[in-house]
């Protein structure tokens, strides 16, 4: 499909953690041209320390929200745009980034350390260890998760020292959905791999847990549309924190640049 002429980016956060993780890269964004906004999930708009004192009883709005209504949520948002933007999601961002490019309201899609859609089934182990919790079988739907520090540690923060692994989780770690958590195994979490796409790259870190390369690689090659621009990029001493490394502009000028040749 047609060249990337946007100059609007919307970035979309994962799971686990609160829109503040955009922050760094919404400025560089700023400073290269684009218009960017990293809009929360729904029942997510409040300081970090406020999302935590509410778990686990106090948010059943945001623990009984679904996949449907987050994909709905950020369909109005981009739709309401005054031109289709590059989309830039991180994890389970990565996968509504996918979502939204299939929906054709984008200009282009990023999905770094993509949780994967439908159809390509995380099998490895350490998805399995980092994720499982999230899924909250056999406890209260209508309580939110909230990720253990020693979770986060396996999960997000692997290999990093231990004060800046707590730093991390103390500005960034919130209460989570089980419910959104469980519809990445629905039929809302699909997407058709053979239709015509907007320019789309997948980026991956050769020591994420939550969503290694080889995972990754796996939702690249999914796609079978050849007439459509299809990357693929492995960072070298990537954790699933990519977004806060201090690598981090390495990665946003790689992605810039890709932008730029499309």
């Amino acid at each position: 499909m047609g060249s990337i002429q946007s100059k609007t980016v919307v970035f979309i956060t994962g799971a686990f953690v609160g829109n503040n993780c955009w922050d760094e890269w919404q400025t560089y964004f700023q400073s290269k041209g684009y218009a960017t906004s990293a809009p929360p999930w729904p029942y997510k708009d409040a300081p970090v320390e406020e999302l935590r004192e509410r778990h686990p009883h106090g948010d059943k709005e945001l623990a009984l929200l679904t996949l449907n209504e987050l994909i709905d949520h950020y369909v109005t948002i981009i739709e309401a745009l005054p031109e289709k933007p590059i989309v830039i999601g991180h994890s389970y961002g990565g996968l509504l980034t996918q979502l939204m490019v299939n929906r054709d309201i984008t200009a282009a899609g990023i999905a770094i350390h993509s949780v994967p859609p439908l159809g390509v089934f995380p099998y490895e182990f350490s998805f399995l260890k980092a994720g499982w919790k999230s899924l909250g079988l056999f406890t209260s739907i209508e309580e939110t998760y909230m990720m253990s520090f020693e979770d986060w540690q396996y999960a997000f923060v692997n290999g990093m020292p231990l004060d800046v692994q707590q730093e991390a989780y103390d500005k960034f770690t919130i209460p989570e959905s089980k419910t959104v958590a469980r519809d990445a195994l629905s039929s809302a979490a699909k997407v058709d791999f053979k239709k015509d796409h907007v320019p789309l790259l997948f980026t991956a870190g050769d020591t994420d847990h939550i969503t290694p390369a080889h995972l990754n690689n796996r939702n690249f090659k999914a796609y079978e549309n050849e007439n459509s621009v299809l990357d693929y990029k492995v960072f070298s001493n990537r954790n699933h924190f990519v977004l806060g490394l201090p690598t981090w502009k390495e990665d946003a000028d790689y992605i810039l640049d890709w932008i730029s040749v499309h």
